[in-house]
């Protein structure tokens, strides 16, 4: 049960968004007119009396309230009125309303929970509505650019080889282009091969184009990049390309050249700026995006452990309920291909132990994705802080490290080490990379090719890391 101490405007909002909760209310008002107003408005237990008497607070049931909202705009009276809650009964929580001039000092020795200043307050919703303004305008220029599309439809390229993350997303700006009546595609190159991610697809049965695909991207009236922000790295796209739409959450290039961009590094997930547009848009987000969005989520942010903000975990909070907890279970527990376990086997056979580092060569692969559940799997190794597992494509060295030790930051040590002869980046705990094999002239025998990239890899990751490699 709450008490409201004073119903003056401030009061009364009070009260209704606490009646709006269901919660139990008790109000004191020494004004006649108002105290019978309030009750012809559905306040049930409105008592007329002087909020600063400790009798007609006791004969109201305050001592026995959770809380005490004092909120009208004369300090004194404020004041005497949460002194004489706290004689009644110390344990109640009061919060009471300062003057707009009022500073900490003129609480000072007084028991007081929480002090709301009206300047303060002001200047928190001014921001607040400013960042919605802010995303109106931006979206307002999203809409514009889609709409420019025309007949010629919207390409919406997802990075190499997507992530649960950059699949929602590219199905939540694909619901954008929907609303405005313009055709979309979702493309992507590489391929789908973790376990999870063919899972979410399959479940959801969703249209997903491979690039071999796709006869000539410029056929499309506008090109949209998810999950990446550079033509050409993480994606299949040439590197002159013209790129009309980027949103993305990794660190990025300022000096891109583009029509429309939202690139928010501080963000866990790319999924939480594209649930916020649909939320802006009033666009209904139905129970597969609301799953497919979580999981986006869940996934890049490693369980809600790595790089999640307070904005992330609010749009957590609006997707939760609406998401299908059932899906969301088949989705992350699909069953393990061959392939997987067999990569798994190699990684954990062949493992190279430095400290807390851990290193292993799994050989040649077909599917790239089974390198980071290696990695993840590595990484919960008694005494392993930091894992990276490496193999051998289609003229390709795929590279992908997981890293628990907070002062590592693991994007870093792999963009220093590989970043000069292939791509490579990410976050602090999750980090991948991959290498031209031109590099490794035209060595022909298989072992001979596995031990020069070993070598190569090894070498290269310690240096960058700063521990020096003892030759056998």
């Amino acid at each position: 049960m709450h008490a409201v101490l004073g119903c003056g405007t401030s009061g009364y909002f009070a009260a209704e968004r606490l009646k709006d909760s269901k919660k139990d209310i008790i109000i004191v008002d020494n004004d006649k007119k108002r105290v019978e107003s309030l009750k012809e408005r559905g306040f049930s237990v409105v008592i007329q009396g002087d909020i600063t008497d400790i009798k007609t607070l006791k004969a109201a049931g305050v001592a026995n309230a959770e809380a005490a909202l004092i909120l009208t705009t004369d300090l004194e009276l404020n004041l005497k009125a949460a002194r004489a809650v706290k004689d009644l009964n110390d344990t109640v929580a009061v919060v009471t309303r300062a003057k707009k001039d009022s500073t900490p000092e003129d609480f000072k020795d007084m028991d007081i929970d929480l002090v709301i200043y009206p300047s303060y307050v002001v200047a928190e919703k001014a921001i607040e509505s400013l960042k919605e303004l802010e995303l109106r305008r931006r979206l307002k220029h999203l809409k514009k650019v889609i709409t420019d599309a025309g007949e010629k439809a919207l390409a919406i390229i997802l990075q190499d080889n997507p992530d649960p993350d950059a699949i929602a997303s590219g199905m939540s700006l694909k619901k954008i282009a929907e609303t405005l009546n313009i055709q979309s595609d979702l493309i992507y190159g590489g391929e789908i091969g973790h376990e999870e991610n063919k899972a979410l697809v399959n479940l959801l049965g969703l249209t997903l184009i491979p690039s071999v695909k796709v006869r000539d991207i410029r056929d499309y009236g506008k090109i949209a990049l998810i999950e990446s922000s550079v033509p050409g790295v993480n994606n299949f796209l040439p590197k002159n390309t013209r790129i009309d739409i980027i949103i993305d959450h990794h660190p990025f290039d300022d000096k891109i050249d583009v029509e429309y961009w939202d690139i928010r590094p501080e963000l866990g997930a790319t999924s939480t700026i594209l649930t916020e547009y649909l939320v802006s848009l009033d666009i209904d987000i139905t129970d597969d995006l609301a799953t497919a969005l979580l999981y986006g989520i869940k996934t890049d942010t490693n369980n809600f452990t790595r790089a999640t903000t307070s904005d992330d975990l609010k749009v957590v909070a609006m997707l939760y309920p609406k998401a299908s907890q059932e899906l969301l279970i088949k989705i992350e527990t699909p069953l393990m291909s061959t392939e997987t376990l067999d990569i798994l086997s190699e990684a954990i056979r062949n493992r190279k132990i430095k400290g807390s580092f851990l290193l292993s060569n799994v050989g040649f692969i077909r599917d790239r994705d089974t390198l980071p559940q290696a990695a993840e799997y590595l990484l919960n190794l008694e005494g392993i802080s930091t894992v990276l597992v490496y193999g051998i494509g289609k003229n390709v060295i795929y590279l992908s490290g997981r890293n628990k030790d907070i002062r590592i930051n693991l994007g870093d040590i792999m963009h220093n080490a590989f970043g000069n002869i292939g791509q490579a980046g990410g976050h602090a705990t999750a980090a991948a990379a991959k290498i031209s094999l031109g590099l490794f002239g035209i060595v022909k025998d298989k072992t001979s090719l596995l031990k020069l990239v070993e070598e190569a890899i090894s070498s290269r990751f310690f240096e960058a890391v700063g521990i020096e490699e003892k030759s056998d």
